[in-house]
C-alpha cells in the first residue's frame, strides 16, 4: 500500500507544541551537539548576506517547514519531534559589548548561530522489518552555512533533504539514491517547500526496502572481506585519474578502520563464527562508520555506502568481476 497521500501544502509552519516527542539516540556523532527547536528559535541569530543585509533561511524555519510537509504527506500518521544535531558554533557580540574581555561577557551580550545543522524525524507508525531489524521511516535534512557565500549579495541557498529509514537497532540511517536531494538551491521558503515535497513524493519506499532485503542473500567469506578492505585502503591513495576507473568510495581511512574493528566486535553486525559476513551487515558497518563524518558530508557518504554495497551485491549475484573483490 502506498503511504504517501498528497494534500495542499499550508502556508504557515507547525508550532513546536504540535510536535510529538520521542526518545532518540545519535544518528551522527562527529563534533556535534544536540539542540532543541526552542534553542534555535530563541537563542540563535539568523545570518544575513553581508552586501545587502538580506536574511538567510534559518535552521529553525528549514526544520519546521520540512516537518509541516512531512505531516501533510502522511496525514494519517504522527511525525515525531526532530532530533537536531549542530556543529561549528559561530559567536559574536552585541554592539554595547565591544571591548569587553570575553571572560566578562554576560549571556545577553553574546550572539551565536551554528554553521552546520542536521536533523531527522521519524514516522514511528511506519516500521518495516528488514533482515531481522526494525526500520522506521525517517525524514531529515542538512544545512551548512559554510557552503554559502555570506559576504556577497543574496544568492540561492543550499539545502539537503532525505527520506529513508533508520535502523532502530543501531540508529544507522539507510538512504537510497532516489531518497536524497543534495543539490537543492532556492531563493525562498516557498521554493524550498516545493523541493522537499518533490523529493518526498518521488521516493520509492518499496523499491528501497526490496534492495535492502536483497543484501542479506549474499555474503563474503573472510578472505573476500579482507580483500575488500585492502582494496578500500588502496583506493584512498590512488590519484584521481586512477580512481575514476573504479566504483567511487567516500569513506576515509579512519572510517575503514572502524569497519574492520566492528567486523570483529559490533554486537549486531559482526562476522559469523566462520568469518563470513553478509552484505546487509557490511552495509550497516559502513553506515555505522559514517557517523563520524562531519554534518556537511554525512548524507552523501551514507548514499555512497548504499550504492557501493549494491554494486558488490550485483557482482555476487551475476558472478561478474569486481575490482573490490577480485585480483
Amino acid at each position: 500500500m502506498e503511504l504517501i497521500t498528497r494534500s495542499p501544502i499550508q502556508n504557515q509552519m507547525v508550532e513546536e507544541k504540535e510536535v510529538v516527542s520521542s526518545n532518540k539516540t545519535n544518528f551522527i556523532e562527529a563534533n556535534t551537539k544536540k539542540v532543541t527547536l526552542k534553542h534555535l528559535k530563541e537563542d540563535c541569530v539568523v545570518p544575513v548576506f553581508a552586501r545587502d543585509n538580506e536574511s538567510t533561511i534559518s535552521h529553525y524555519e528549514f526544520i519546521l517547514k520540512t516537518r509541516e510537509i512531512a505531516q501533510d504527506l502522511f496525514p494519517e500518521f504522527s511525525v515525531s519531534e526532530p532530533e537536531i544535531r549542530t556543529s561549528h558554533l559561530i559567536k559574536g557580540r552585541i554592539p554595547s559589548a565591544i571591548g569587553i574581555p570575553a571572560k566578562e561577557l554576560k549571556s545577553h551580550q553574546i550572539t551565536k548561530y551554528y554553521e552546520r545543522c542536521a536533523f531527522v524525524m521519524e514516522i514511528p507508525e511506519v516500521v518495516e522489518n528488514v533482515n531481522g531489524n526494525k526500520l522506521a521511516l525517517t525524514i531529515g535534512g542538512v544545512r551548512a552555512y559554510n557552503q554559502e557565500n555570506l559576504f556577497s549579495k543574496k544568492s540561492p541557498e543550499k539545502f539537503k533533504v532525505f527520506i529513508g529509514f533508520k535502523n532502530m537497532v543501531c540508529t544507522n540511517l539507510c538512504i537510497s539514491t532516489d531518497g536524497l536531494a543534495d543539490q537543492i538551491r532556492v531563493n525562498s521558503l516557498n521554493q524550498l517547500s516545493e523541493a522537499v515535497e518533490n523529493l518526498l513524493g518521488q521516493y520509492n519506499r518499496m523499491k528501497h526496502l526490496g534492495m535492502m532485503e536483497r543484501m542479506s542473500r549474499y555474503e563474503l567469506t573472510q578472505a573476500q572481506f579482507a580483500h575488500f578492505i585492502g582494496k578500500l585502503r588502496m583506493y584512498q591513495f590512488m590519484d584521481k585519474t586512477e580512481q575514476k576507473q573504479y566504483f567511487p568510495v567516500s569513506l576515509n581511512d579512519s572510517q575503514i578502520n572502524t569497519v574492520v574493528k566492528n567486523y570483529y566486535h559490533d554486537p549486531n553486525f559482526s562476522r559469523k563464527e566462520d568469518g563470513s559476513i553478509n552484505m546487509w551487515r557490511i552495509f550497516n558497518l559502513l553506515t555505522e562508520a559514517n557517523k563520524s563524518s562531519y554534518i556537511d558530508q554525512n548524507l552523501e557518504r551514507n548514499v555512497n555506502a548504499y550504492d557501493l554495497t549494491l554494486n558488490l551485491v550485483n557482482s555476487l549475484q551475476n558472478r561478474t568481476g569486481n575490482w573490490f573483490l577480485h585480483n
